[in-house]
This record gives structure tokens, C-alpha cells and sequence, in this order.
């Protein structure tokens, strides 16, 4: 929470939240020692850029609670961003239900802005920090404003058909399919 409470405040400083921004070594142009090599038809996360890139992605995208569908689209967005796995973002019409309950929790980052949580409730079942949203990006994320970003630590996500694996840590919310390969911030050693 404190690391949270610092990031926000980053925003209120241009000066820090340029440093901030500027703190990553690597930007996708090169890979660290023990980087995975990808094989064909495979993304290394660092190849990806930074600033994180948002990028288009016309696969069936599926979230379920419990076996219920919590929201289904073509018209998902990527953000690929230096060492994590993509995080996918579902437009607001891709939701099945009336499953979103809004929290008090936020999270601020560099890049995107400040998030805002929701937990996922299903029946009497209630998931909490399991979706979260940007409901006013910096504008050069403005293509995610909006957007819903479900943890596939939290519930049962699918690209495809393919059950999507969470990313280490319970900050991080990218999720790791077979196309993927780190290793990923949030590992050891990373």
C-alpha cells in the first residue's frame, strides 16, 4: 500500500513521475541474461516496449466465475509492457452479467494513471480486488479508458480456448498463455 501511496504521489510531481517512468533499464530493445529465447509464434515480454504498447487483439477472450461467464469479447486491447505478461482489457459491453461491485481501492501506476477495483460476485459468492478499470487514463492510454482488466489469479480467464496462467505476485494481473515466454517481472531474480 505504501508503494501505491508513493506512485500516486509520483503524479503530482512531473519531475518524479519522469523518473519513475525513466527507472527501467531495459525498454525492449534488448534482453537480460536468462532471458527465454521465443520459438516461432512466440512473444518474449522483453521484447515488448516501454511506454507499454496497446494493441488490438480479435481472439475470444473469456472470464468465469465458478463456471459462470463473467464477460466475453472480440474486442479485447493488450497492454504489452517490459517484462510482464500482457494484461488484456475488455471493453465495458463484453460483461454478461451484473457482477461488478465497486471498491474504495486504488492503484496508481506511471504509466496508465490511477485505477480503480472492483470485486466480481457471482450469487452469494463475492471475489474482492478481482477486476479493475481506468476511468480516466493519462491520454496516451486512452485506449483503455474504460476497459475492464480481470486477475486470472482471482478467476478462471481464457484466450481462446487456452486457460490463462496468472503472473507471479498478487500485485500483477498479466496473464501468461503458452505464446508467452520471461521470465516475468514478479519471478525471483527479477
Amino acid at each position: 500500500m505504501l508503494l501505491h501511496r508513493y506512485l500516486y504521489s509520483l503524479a503530482m510531481h512531473s519531475d518524479d513521475l519522469e523518473r519513475a517512468r525513466g527507472a527501467w533499464k531495459f525498454r525492449g530493445q534488448e534482453r537480460p541474461p536468462g532471458a527465454v529465447e521465443p520459438d516461432p509464434g512466440q512473444e518474449s515480454v522483453w521484447d515488448y516496449p516501454r511506454p507499454p504498447a496497446v494493441v488490438d487483439d480479435r481472439r475470444r477472450i473469456q472470464v468465469r466465475l465458478n463456471g459462470i461467464l463473467i464477460a466475453e469479447t472480440r474486442a479485447a486491447r493488450r497492454v504489452l509492457e517490459t517484462a510482464s505478461p500482457p494484461v488484456f482489457y475488455l471493453p465495458p459491453d463484453a460483461l454478461q452479467c451484473d457482477c461488478l461491485r465497486p471498491e474504495s481501492k486504488t492503484s496508481f501506476c506511471e504509466w496508465k494513471g490511477r485505477a480503480s477495483y472492483f470485486s466480481v460476485c457471482v450469487d452469494a459468492h463475492c471475489v474482492e480486488h478481482a477486476a479493475w478499470t481506468y476511468a480516466d487514463p493519462f491520454p496516451e492510454y486512452a485506449a483503455i479508458k474504460g476497459y475492464l482488466a480481470f486477475y486470472p489469479s482471482l478467476l478462471d480467464c481464457y484466450v481462446d480456448d487456452q486457460r490463462v496462467r496468472a503472473q507471479t505476485g498478487g500485485y500483477y494481473g498479466g496473464w501468461v498463455t503458452d505464446e508467452i515466454v520471461g521470465p516475468f517481472k514478479g519471478e525471483l531474480d527479477t
